[in-house]
């Protein structure tokens, strides 16, 4: 099969989703960057604690949309199977980023620094999470809708 012919074929069984979670992640993003910058430049919150604080509350509204428009899945949410394993990914990529916060704090606190640390380090994460998330998290969500 073709390289094209396996685009294709991704684009139309994740097409849609992908695009929704493109979605998601924008509005995450500046939710999350928003944050961190009145945190630490307006608030003058430690870099760290700040990033942390933006990504902890980011990940309520960011759970909520992947689940609900993302993936559609209606119903209870499940503690054990959703919210955990999603606050799970939410906490790696805070961690990422602050790692990557304390790395370019060495060299720079400028709060353009900073942000672009943290957008680039939850970036990395981000392909990882739509995977995780379209085959383990919301899977069943996906084999009740074509049912």
């Amino acid at each position: 099969m073709a390289a094209t012919d396996l685009i294709t074929d991704f684009f139309n069984d994740h097409g849609t989703r992908l695009m929704r979670y493109a979605g998601v992640s924008v509005i995450s993003v500046v939710l999350g960057q928003t944050l961190l910058f009145v945190f630490y430049q307006l608030m003058n919150w430690d870099a760290i604690v700040a990033n942390l604080a933006a990504a902890a509350v980011g990940a309520l509204p960011a759970y909520l949309l992947n689940r609900y428009w993302v993936w559609g899945k209606s119903g209870q949410n499940q503690l054990w199977a959703e919210i955990v394993p999603f606050w799970a990914m939410a906490l790696l990529g805070a961690a990422i980023s602050t790692l990557t916060i304390a790395l370019v704090r060495n060299w720079s606190d400028f709060w353009l620094a900073i942000n672009g640390a943290s957008l680039f380090a939850f970036g990395l994460v981000w392909i990882a999470k739509y995977f995780v998330l379209d085959s383990l998290l919301f899977a069943a969500a996906q084999q009740e809708a074509t049912l």
